[in-house]
Parts: C-alpha cells; sequence; structure tokens
C-alpha cells in the first residue's frame, strides 16, 4: 500500500492551475498535500486535510472520486488520473488517531446537535473547536448516522468511526446515544435547558415507496432497513433489487456476501444512476442487471415487470405485456424521505413537500436559534456535499452565537 502511494504521488504533475482541487466540492488542497507527504510532512498534511475537511478519512474512502478530484486529473485525459484517494486515505488513516484540532478559550454556550451523521459530526467538530459546549444527541446506540447505518462495512469501516467517536470525546464533545428528539424530548425542552443554538441533521430514514401491490409482503424489504442490520434477514438465494442508484450497489453486493446466490438490479432506464465505479464493482462481484424493467407488481413467487423500449433519446416508446421474474425476495431501493418525529413537535419549523426542512443559504430555519443541513434539508446526497454545507452552517451558527446571551 505504501509503496503503491508514494509511487501515485510522484506521478502529480503539480499543475499551476490544479484542476483536482477545483473538482473537490471542498476544495481539499491536494497539491500541498502531496507536496508534503513526499517531503515526509504527513502529520502537517494530516492536520491541513482534517481542518479542511473533519470527515478527510471517511471521505478518501466514499467519495465518487471519478467524477470529482480524479476525474479532473489532467492525466486522466490521455491515460490514468492520479489515485487521489489513496493519498488522502493513507495520510489521513495514519494521522486520525494523533489528530489534536486547535480549539478556542471555552465560551460557555451549550449547542445542541441532532444527529451525528456527516452534517453532525462536521458541525460538532468546528463548533467544538470554537470553544462551545456541544452536545450530540444520537437515536442509535453508536454515532455516524448514514456512515454506519446505511455504508456497508466493505466499503468504510466501522472501526474508523470508533476512532472518530475517540476526537470528538477528546474535544469535550458530549454524546448521548440511544436519545430521539421528538418524543420523549424536544425542541422546547433543548431551549428551556439552556442550549443557545439548535442544529438538526437527522437525515433521511424513512424510505420511499413503489407505491405497487405487494410491497407488503413478507419477502419484501427497504434498502435503509436492509443496510442497518443486514444479518437479520433472510433473503433466499435468489434476490431483486429494484432502483440502480449508490444504494441499490451497496444493497446487492452486501446479499451476495452475506449468501444470496443471484442478484438481480432493476434500473428503469437505460444508464443506472449509481456512479460508474460502483456499477464495475457490482458487475465484477457478480450483480446482474436488468436496463429498462418496470415493476408493476411484487407477488409471491416474484416480481411482475414491463420491459420499457426506448428511442435514441432515452425517451420510452412502448412497454411490454406484464411478465413475471421469479425470486425469492425483493428490496426496494428507491430513495428516502425524512422523518418527521422533530416536525410534528416543534411549532415553527417549516417543510417544503417533499417534508424537508426549508433553510435559507447559511442554514436558519423557520424557528430562531435553530438550524440544518445535510439529508434532512437536500434530500440524500454525498457525504463531501453535506460536509461542504455545514462549513457554511456552522458559520452561521458561530455568528448567531455571538449575537445571544
Amino acid at each position: 500500500m505504501a509503496v503503491h502511494v508514494v509511487d501515485e504521488a510522484r506521478r502529480c504533475l503539480h499543475c499551476q492551475k490544479p484542476m483536482c482541487r477545483e473538482g473537490c466540492p471542498i476544495h481539499t488542497p491536494i497539491p500541498d498535500m502531496i507536496q508534503m507527504f513526499l517531503h515526509h510532512q504527513i502529520d502537517e498534511a494530516g492536520l491541513m486535510l482534517f481542518e479542511n475537511n473533519p470527515l478527510s478519512d471517511v471521505c478518501s474512502l466514499v467519495c465518487d472520486q471519478e467524477k470529482q478530484c480524479e476525474g479532473h486529473c489532467v492525466l486522466g485525459r490521455k491515460g490514468q488520473p492520479v489515485h487521489i484517494s489513496s493519498i488522502e486515505n493513507y495520510i489521513s488513516d495514519s494521522y486520525l488517531d494523533r489528530l489534536e484540532l486547535p480549539c478556542e478559550e471555552k465560551k460557555h454556550k451549550r449547542v445542541a446537535i441532532i444527529g451525528s451523521g456527516p452534517a453532525g459530526i462536521t458541525i460538532a467538530v468546528l463548533l467544538a473547536q470554537k470553544g462551545y459546549d456541544v452536545t450530540l444527541f444520537e437515536s442509535h446506540d453508536k454515532i455516524g448516522g448514514v456512515l454506519r447505518y446505511g455504508i456497508p462495512e466493505f466499503r468504510l469501516p466501522k472501526s474508523m468511526l470508533d476512532r472518530y467517536k475517540t476526537q470528538l470525546v477528546k474535544l469535550g464533545i458530549k454524546i448521548r446515544p440511544n436519545t430521539v428528539i421528538g418524543t420523549t424530548l424536544t425542541l422546547d425542552d433543548l431551549q428551556r435547558d439552556g442550549y443557545k443554538a439548535i442544529f438538526i441533521g437527522t437525515g433521511v430514514w424513512r424510505p420511499r415507496k413503489l407505491n405497487i401491490p405487494g410491497e407488503s409482503l413478507g419477502h419484501v424489504h427497504f434498502a435503509i432497513n436492509y443496510l442497518q442490520n443486514p444479518d437479520v434477514y433472510d433473503l433466499g438465494n435468489d434476490l431483486v433489487v429494484i432502483g440502480a442508484g449508490n444504494s441499490a450497489m451497496d444493497v446487492a453486493r452486501t446479499a451476495l456476501r452475506k449468501g444470496v446466490r443471484h442478484v438481480t438490479v432493476f434500473c428503469r432506464r437505460l444508464q443506472a444512476a449509481a456512479s460508474q465505479n460502483e456499477i464495475d464493482y457490482a458487475i465484477a462481484d457478480g450483480v446482474e442487471f436488468l436496463y429498462g424493467a418496470r415493476p408493476v407488481e411484487i407477488t409471491d413467487e416474484g416480481v411482475r415487470y414491463q420491459m420499457a423500449s426506448f428511442d435514441d433519446q432515452g425517451n420510452v416508446t412502448a412497454l411490454s405485456a406484464p411478465q413475471l421474474f421469479p425470486c425469492s425476495s425483493v428490496i426496494v431501493a428507491v430513495s428516502q424521505g425524512p422523518l418527521n418525529r422533530i416536525v410534528s413537535t416543534t411549532k415553527g419549523l417549516n417543510t417544503n413537500d417533499r417534508g424537508l426542512l426549508t433553510t435559507d443559504g447559511e442554514g436558519h430555519t423557520s424557528r430562531p436559534g435553530v438550524f440544518a443541513s445535510g439529508d434532512v434539508v437536500s434530500g440524500a446526497r454525498t457525504v463531501v456535499e453535506a460536509v461542504k454545507y455545514s462549513k457554511e452552517v456552522a458559520r452561521a451558527m458561530d455568528e448567531y452565537l455571538q449575537t445571544v446571551e
């Protein structure tokens, strides 16, 4: 691994205008990182990475690099781009346990962070660095949100999230696991108890339905539920995954690792929505794809579907007669929406027609002192997008907190 990473770092052309950095949503200083690494300044490079992106180690594994940093590398125009993700992962993973982020003096103002997914962790770290007393409320027993309960172990080791927890505690962040805000405790309770600002980063945990007959049958499941604990599911030998995004790829590849013999992904169109890397890995694992398949009903025997025909522009021109695709289990993976526990127990929080919290460009919700970002605002997006927006929200929260006593 080390030799590979060093060789990749040596391939960097040190462009005057680094397109790799332009392609990164949070503008990671990639050329500086590589130069520091080659000059044996791994701690300096690690600190720089984590100060720019509190989830550097995570992003190095789960980012869609082919469309971002590596997709913009000039070497990729005629050959293979520099494998930037491997270099970032080597540095950030080596440095994570030695991480010492600089912190300002304590301001003795309480901040509540609801949800410990990518947005919640990012904002908790940044506000703890600013000297605020941060409490992180997590509905599950361990931190991570979608990172822990929505991304398979083979893509993101859970041990990495345990190491992140150690860093959060080191920063003085208090963590309340198994605590759901919007049931026993409400936003009103938090504000009563002196939390001067509240951040909502609860993600999207309510599966979206297909709204076709058969979704309540015993062999049908939803992707976000399956990925939380795959070991409790008995899927049989033949699985159909309906949906073709990255979550569908995670489901398909996980199921094969858990003993399913055959996995077929139903994709409505001629191109899957998942990144090409994830599709390539799924094919390598043995996943099969059925393009143009439109489910109309789920039965005890399998999925009844119609095959779409397309013109040159990708428009549907015809649908076949319904036919049966036999299978032992079905997993629906067509995105998620937010749970409404907080909204239903809180006055003054506005949502859009999809149930997502409405905010301005800096994360202010319609209720004073309450902020939000991440998937609960934008819908299911990538980790790096959550980090990017959450950095802006953390800055806005800091500005707000300076105006209140």
